[in-house]
């Protein structure tokens, strides 16, 4: 059974976060070599981050990742790292992404933290501290 916390030297954390982004102006670039190759960088840099890449979804026109990192990693820091080592390398080595696309990924994304406990649950225990 997989252990829901993790802990650090100074923190108990189970930090998780739902990641969307797409292909400049949303172009459908994104083949199934190009994905096959794209989840492979995208391991390999997780790895060297430190993140975990618990699930994984590329489409056509956009990526879907749900990872889980410390409490030190930035959120922005880390897709700002994924998507620029999986820009450069996918656009050396398929020319055709230089051809069609200015830059490969847009600058925007989505995220959202992810947890056990719902956002109305924490607020209630927030609220009911003082009665306790």
């Amino acid at each position: 059974m997989e252990k829901r916390w993790k802990s650090s030297k100074n923190s108990v954390y189970n930090l998780g976060y739902h990641i969307i982004w797409c292909p400049k102006y949303r172009r459908k670039v994104l083949t199934q070599e190009i994905q096959t190759r794209l989840k492979e960088l995208l391991l390999s840099k997780a790895k060297d981050l430190g993140i975990e890449i618990e699930t994984m979804e590329i489409m056509t026109d956009h990526v879907h990742l749900f990872i889980k990192a410390k409490p030190v990693d930035a959120p922005h820091f880390i897709i700002g790292q994924l998507k620029g080592y999986t820009s450069r390398h996918l656009r050396q080595e398929f020319p055709q992404l230089k051809s069609r696309l200015p830059t490969l990924w847009t600058r925007s994304y989505y995220i959202e933290s992810v947890g056990h406990i719902s956002e109305k649950t924490i607020k209630k225990y927030i609220e009911n501290q003082k009665m306790v």
